[in-house]
């Protein structure tokens, strides 16, 4: 990676004024001795942690979406104490210490690195002469958690809420020369019923250190007695147009002028009032894409004469019944949302980025890994970095920071969270990238999640709501069925239990959690936490390549919309991170990841199918979407197949989808039930059947391509472009568009096969698992007290060892369609796994053990007549395998000693024999 270069803090205190100034406009207030202060050493150090200026740090203009051209950084050093209270201002009192705003106090960067509860800041500035005659005003990017501030021993106001910004008209309270500054913050992290995210005072695990007081930047800007404060953008695409609302101070039914740029060049214009809609024609829009991030410049003026600027990107947001299943859309189209849980946390400045360049890393990282979506968890941060996510085309899922878990919010909680909640909408309403809202976060200070999820969609109709992401899990109260979203957490995962609806679409808010340890990058305390270890670089890779592949399948299959990988960096005790904390260390190989990630938006796009896995194509026209595609007598038609269908009728809608047989860049359907045999089109008409030569392996291959109707899979003739794989009137043909139904009908969803097992075994019927690894060809499967292993066992072996290797084939617990093994000799008593361990057990009758007890038959991975791999029901992609003498589920390079890939093909199959007892 590329990292900025080093400099000292030494150097950086001797810099001039000058060299450090951000932008034009931009001055430094007058400041302590920087010499007097003396930076902390963080427990990690970052690439950007010495690129800090104690003079000038964070000096970008912090505003982005609200721009004028004079204003003055306030920060730097400041004096600090510690207090018992925030009522007695120490006005023209020297404090005890110097702390670096706007870093935490609990930070290195700070110079403090302790929490307080109550806290005082204090500084001087100089007013400069060129602003006499404006209004002089102090803002705050935000302080967490209640402040009071004091100019010249005049208070201000008190503002309570840790992640909004808010200003003071400081104009009556100033005075000629040197003014002083006083901010007093009470926070008590998680001892009161406040939004606080992941802060505790009590940190470790998943809990993070404070971040207390000022953490954002502090500044001055003069402006008319008359101003904008907020502008509110709606891109209106279908209406080619920005739907806009300025909110000003001291302007009510002032006339505002609005203007839309592009390069310099005005594109659109419009007038209207404060507080009013106004709308903007943007001609032949430029639309915001991931892939193609354009943002168009606004300038708006009062009449009275302030003038403002800021941007927007023209999107759409939506859902729609796309391919028969609900989707989320982005300008009318289904775009994966794939994403990772940015939590925003730093080892030198916590929840404050060192730089701005440390804060754009971070994005431009995931990006280039190819993430198009990032779900800020808990946590609001600066509008610099919702500016660098739109820059970059990130999509945002905004999360509301959570009250404390574990405890029911009172109501003075209750309120101070809906009034935090509403503050974060309105603030951010104008940010192209944010997609969604996410109120709440695994039941975490959780309460009325109905009610509130209709309140967010009542402040803001444009975007999702997803009422509880991990509504499954953890402290999460019963769904209640409000938002549009449906979210499940599955660790490691990725999956979801439940489908989408016809009014929620489906998302995986939280898998993976894979972890590594990197020694020297870690934060320097005990109790390591990760969700499943790694032992070196390439296992890990692997591993997170085979749990993300498998969200191809689920997007087809399960109708996933969105994933959400944790997480992008390791953060204190959490070591699930593509990068160390310190952002030093890449922990995958990044080509590898980018790569199943391209696989994945493929899939969404449904030019990407699972090649060697059992697949069902369903039809996706509105009203015969219970129907699919099969042969009957060797002609593809399509059919009403349910669960209760009849196994051959299953069977004969099942296919393997296999590379192109003329084209391996497209594929081609072999019948799970008549190997050899593919689906193939004669005369126009589709049927399955053997390769008789000639044009053979062409009219069997089809590309796959975006579904016509907007969502799932068309399949185009690889030999006759144009002609789609279509079903009418119930059979199946290559069609060119003939108008009506035809894009609907010519829209398959590649789905769960509707038969899942690969090869057959005889239900009812005794049977014995022999090894089939060389070398170890004479043992078998067998439980022994209760655990399987593998021990050699021959016609002369001991009844009850014989019988231990004997089992009863059943049709399977979870699905009839897979099988489950119960013992011979101990009836009632199943093969199932638990912790990855193959025993017997009786079943409970709960829905885990009946997936636990169930696995699907599939050819065997190592090849041979007569052999089988067992594939688990539930943890698809794992297998029986024995190592060392054990028998547990193993997955092909895994995160467990049995998932070793050396020999895993032989040591996962088996020879399907006869039964020993």
């Amino acid at each position: 990676m590329t990292v900025p270069r080093p400099r000292t803090w030494r150097r950086l205190i001797a810099m001039t004024t000058a060299t450090l100034t951000a932008s034009a406009g931009a001055l430094i207030a007058t400041t302590a001795p920087a010499a007097a202060f003396v930076p902390k050493t963080p427990p990690l150090t970052t690439p950007w942690t010495n690129q800090v200026s104690t003079t000038n740090p964070l000096p970008e203009y912090p505003r982005p979406q609200l721009t004028r051209p004079d204003w003055q950084s306030l920060n730097g050093i400041w004096q600090f104490a510690g207090a018992s209270n925030i009522n007695t201002p120490p006005v023209n009192t020297t404090l005890g210490e110097e702390v670096l705003v706007p870093y935490p106090i609990e930070s290195a960067l700070s110079g403090i690195m302790r929490h307080e509860n109550y806290m005082y800041y204090r500084r001087t500035f100089t007013v400069p002469a060129g602003w006499s005659g404006r209004n002089v005003n102090l803002n705050f990017g935000a302080v967490d958690w209640q402040s009071k501030v004091w100019v010249n021993g005049t208070l201000l106001g008190t503002h309570e809420g840790g992640y909004d910004k808010f200003s003071y008209d400081v104009t009556s309270a100033l005075r000629s020369g040197a003014n002083e500054v006083i901010v007093g913050v009470y926070d008590p992290t998680d001892g009161q019923d406040i939004p606080v995210g992941k802060q505790r005072t009590n940190r470790g695990g998943i809990w993070y250190t404070p971040s207390s007081g000022i953490w954002q930047t502090v500044w001055l800007e003069p402006t008319n007695p008359a101003r904008i404060t907020r502008l509110d953008t709606t891109p209106n695409v279908s209406a080619g147009a920005l739907d806009l609302v300025v909110q000003a101070a001291n302007a009510s039914g002032q006339a505002v002028t609005a203007q839309v740029l592009t390069g310099g060049t005005v594109v659109g214009t419009a007038t209207g009032t404060v507080g009013a809609s106004l709308r903007i024609p943007v001609p032949n829009a430029h639309l915001w894409t991931p892939d193609d991030p354009f943002l168009y410049d606004l300038r708006v003026t009062l009449a009275s004469g302030d003038v403002v600027g800021g941007y927007f990107g023209m999107r759409s947001l939506g859902k729609a019944m796309l391919g028969g299943t609900l989707r989320p859309t982005l300008n009318g189209k289904f775009v994966f949302q794939l994403g990772t849980l940015d939590q925003g946390y730093w080892p030198d400045g916590l929840y404050t980025a060192p730089t701005d360049a440390a804060l754009r890393f971070d994005l431009e990282q995931q990006k280039s890994l190819g993430f198009n979506m990032v779900r800020k968890h808990i946590k609001v941060e600066n509008d610099r970095w919702f500016y660098h996510a739109d820059r970059l085309g990130l999509m945002v899922w905004q999360d509301m920071p959570a009250l404390a878990s574990g405890r029911e919010p009172s109501a003075a909680g209750r309120t101070r969270y809906e009034k935090e909640l509403k503050e974060m909408i309105d603030e951010h309403k104008g940010i192209t990238s944010i997609v969604q809202w996410v109120p709440f976060n695994e039941g975490w200070g959780e309460y009325d999640a109905g009610r509130i999820a209709d309140l967010v969609k009542s402040w803001d109709a444009t975007r999702l709501v997803n009422h509880n992401s991990g509504s499954n899990c953890c402290d999460s109260d019963p769904d209640p069925g409000n938002g549009d979203v449906i979210d499940d957490h599955m660790y490691v995962g990725p999956g979801i239990t439940r489908p989408p609806t016809a009014t929620r679409i489906a998302v995986n808010g939280e898998y993976g959690g894979l972890g590594l340890r990197v020694p020297n990058h870690e934060w320097p305390t005990a109790g390591k936490f990760a969700y499943e270890w790694l032992p070196d670089t390439n296992a890990l890779t692997n591993r997170y390549v085979q749990i993300t592949g498998k969200l191809a399948d689920l997007i087809s299959t399960n109708g996933l919309s969105g994933s959400v990988y944790t997480e992008p960096t390791d953060v204190e005790e959490e070591l699930n991170g593509f990068f160390t904390y310190d952002r030093q260390i890449q922990k995958m190989n990044f080509a590898a990841v980018r790569a199943v990630h391209q696989r994945v938006l493929g899939a969404a796009t449904g030019t990407t199918l699972p090649t060697g896995r059992l697949a069902s194509l369903r039809v996706t026209t509105p009203g015969f979407t219970d129907r699919y595609l099969r042969h009957s007598g060797g002609a593809a038609v399509t059919s009403v197949i349910g669960a209760g269908s009849s196994t051959g009728d299953k069977q004969d809608a099942t296919f393997w989808v296999r590379p192109g047989l003329s084209n391996s860049a497209c594929y081609s359907f072999e019948s799970r039930n008549f190997p050899g045999q593919y689906l193939r089109h004669r005369g126009y008409r589709v049927y399955r059947e053997a390769s008789n030569g000639g044009t053979f392996n062409a009219d069997a291959t089809f590309c796959a391509r975006p579904g016509l109707s907007g969502g799932g899979t068309s399949l185009e003739s690889a030999n006759l472009a144009g002609y789609y794989l279509r079903h009418r009137n119930a059979e199946v043909w290559m069609d060119q568009n003939t108008g009506g139904s035809f894009t609907n009908d010519a829209t398959w969803t590649v789905s769960n096969p509707l038969w899942r097992s690969g090869a057959d075994l005889a239900v009812g019927q005794n049977r014995s698992f022999r090894v089939t690894t060389a070398g170890y060809d004479n043992r078998y499967l067998r439980h022994r007290d209760s655990l399987a292993r593998t021990d050699v066992i021959s016609a002369s072996s001991a009844l009850a060892d014989r019988q231990d290797a004997t089992f009863t084939v059943r049709a399977g617990l979870a699905d009839s369609t897979c099988y489950t093994f119960e013992s011979v000799n101990f009836p009632g008593r199943y093969l199932r796994h638990a912790n990855y361990r193959v025993q017997t057990a009786t079943n409970d009758n709960t829905t885990t053990f009946a997936q636990d007890a169930t696995f699907c038959a599939q050819p065997g991975l190592g090849g041979g007549s007569g052999n089988v791999s067992l594939e688990s029901y539930n943890y698809v992609g794992y297998h029986w395998r024995h190592y060392g003498e054990a028998v547990y589920i193993a997955t092909n390079g895994g995160g467990n000693a049995w998932d070793n890939p050396g020999s895993y093909a032989a040591d996962a199959t088996w020879n399907n024999a006869a039964p020993l007892g």
